[in-house]
Order: structure tokens, then sequence, then C-alpha cells
């Protein structure tokens, strides 16, 4: 008997270094991009150079006289593994700035490990229960960069007005950060990549998860969501992150929302803060039941099952 088998498809077609891989029946309706666009609302193109470089000309930058390192410290070994980030005097973790465009050290220099993309091989497939979700076809060991949050980047009107013209039985993917300047200063940034995105729009939640999110500045002001092995991970193993930012192997990413108790049971994915937050909220986890209809409910924090 013959067996015919579906060859698996780049989900990325070539925009990646590394394949995206996937084998389902019906491609999902999105335009690929690995990295950040501007999106309406949105006042800064995130692929314009705006942060200033070093003048290093080694294989790697020197942390004794590196500009980019002495003024925003080292992130990563000498294999672009994170490192245990240092933090403030409020105990949160200091931002993460690499190397950019503008530096005349090589490419290959340390100090680049998010700017080079993709580098692992992942596979988008079908959960049967909670959608589609993200797993590794390779071990991934602790601290590894593994895929940006990319999408459209757009204001926070932008956001509450996709927000609430959503349809119930649509998924949210608008994902906001939210740091605190020592200066007092608040910068938020709201990427949603439900139009324009990358493989990382595909991984689900868990209070359990495998990675967490680190916003990342290259050449841009603008952040890149960075998500990192939390733990090592095993090859065919599902990637998922806390959508809640509750989970991070560095500092814990606190929970901040400026939304009211209503507007939480629409939305399943928070902002994250670097100072204080202001709000300890619990995000939704979605569940599927026996008759196969989706509902939501308020995540304890507890849960041992992977959800969307």
């Amino acid at each position: 008997m013959n067996v015919s088998v579906r060859p698996a498809v780049d989900l990325s077609s070539g925009l990646e270094d590394v394949p995206v891989l996937f084998e389902g029946l019906t491609l999902p309706t999105f335009q690929y991009s690995p990295d950040n666009v501007q999106g309406p609302g949105c006042t800064v193109d995130p692929s314009e150079v705006t942060l200033p470089g070093c003048s290093c000309l080694s294989h790697s930058c020197p942390t004794e006289s590196c500009s980019c390192l002495q003024t925003h410290g080292q992130a990563y070994n000498c294999t672009g593994t994170l490192l245990e980030l240092s933090r403030t005097d409020f105990g949160y973790c200091s931002p993460v700035f690499e190397c950019n465009a503008l530096c005349t050290c090589s490419d290959t220099c340390s100090n680049r490990v998010v700017q080079r993309g993709l580098r692992l091989k992942l596979e988008v497939f079908n959960t049967c229960n909670r959608g589609w979700g993200v797993r590794t076809l390779e071990e991934i060991p602790h601290g590894t960069f593994v895929c940006e949050y990319a999408g459209e980047v757009i204001s926070f009107g932008e956001a509450r007005r996709r927000q609430l013209g959503q349809r119930s039985e649509e998924n949210n993917y608008i994902i906001a950060v939210r740091e605190h300047a020592g200066t007092g200063s608040i910068t938020e940034t709201f990427v949603d990549p439900a139009q324009v995105g990358n493989v990382g729009r595909f991984l689900n939640h868990s209070c359990l998860p495998n990675l967490f999110m680190l916003p990342v500045r290259v050449h841009s002001v603008i952040p890149r969501l960075a998500l990192f092995a939390g733990r090592d991970i095993d090859a065919q193993e599902e990637l998922t992150f806390d959508y809640s930012g509750g989970h991070t192997s560095q500092n814990p990413v606190e929970l901040l929302s400026t939304q009211s108790d209503a507007d939480v049971q629409d939305v399943s994915r928070w902002v994250y803060s670097y100072h204080l937050a202001l709000a300890q909220l619990s995000p939704i986890c979605h569940i599927t039941h026996e008759s196969g209809k989706r509902r939501k409910i308020i995540c304890t924090g507890r849960c041992e099952r992977k959800d969307v």
C-alpha cells in the first residue's frame, strides 16, 4: 500500500536562515517577517539605526574597552549564551543592548546574538486540542536565544482599537512591554504579529514554560522581544512561554496592566515591566472541553497542562 506523505514546507519562504518547518494541510493566513515592522501609530521605524556604535576592530568586543559593553554591560558569554543579568537597586534586571550596524566589530562578535536571527530547527505543528504550537527538533541549552516575538509595532491607541474590534473566537496576539527608566520616564512597546509576524506567533502559553521573554535593543530604541531557553530543552519538546511574564530564569519580569478588571477577561497576553509593577493580574488560560468547545479561565499559576 502506498502512503502519501505531505512534504514539510518552509513557513518563512526562505526569509529565515534556517527553514521553519510546517506540515499542516492549511497554511495560516499572515505575512511572514523575521523582524518587527512599523505599524499604525508607530512613529519610529524599527529598522532605522538610532543607537550609537562602538569602534572596536577586534573579532569580538573586549569588555574593558568596548563602548557598548562599558555603557550597557555584558549580556552574553563568548558563545552567545545569555549570562545572569545584573540587577538594579530595586532588584530588577538591567536592559540588554547588542552591538549594531554602526559598530565596527565583526559580525561574529559575541555581543551580536538576537540580530543574527533564527539558528535553531523549529517546527510549527497542530497540537490537536490547542491549535498551532512550536516544537524544537534539536536540543536547546539553557540561556540560548531561540526566536523573536516579531510583528507590527503599533501605538497604544491602535492596540486598544484592535483589541476592542476582535471577535470572541479570535485570538489576541498583542504583547505590550512597559519599561521604566532610571529618570522616571516610561517606554511602552506594543507588538502585534496577527497579520505580520514570525514563528513566535505560534508559541503557546504555559504556567510551566521553558522559554522566557527579554527585550533586547540592537539598532533601534524599539526593543526586540527575544525568547531565551529558561532551562535545557529536549528535542521534540513543545516551546512555550508565560504570557503574563511570570517566568524567567534570570529575574522575574513582573506583570503590569493599566486595564480595568472588566478588560481582564478579554485578553490573553499581558504587559511586561522591568520596574515597579502596579498590579498583579492573572493571565487567561484557554482549555478545550471534551465537546471540543474552547473556553477561557483565569490562570491560577498552578496548572500542569500546556495552554494556548
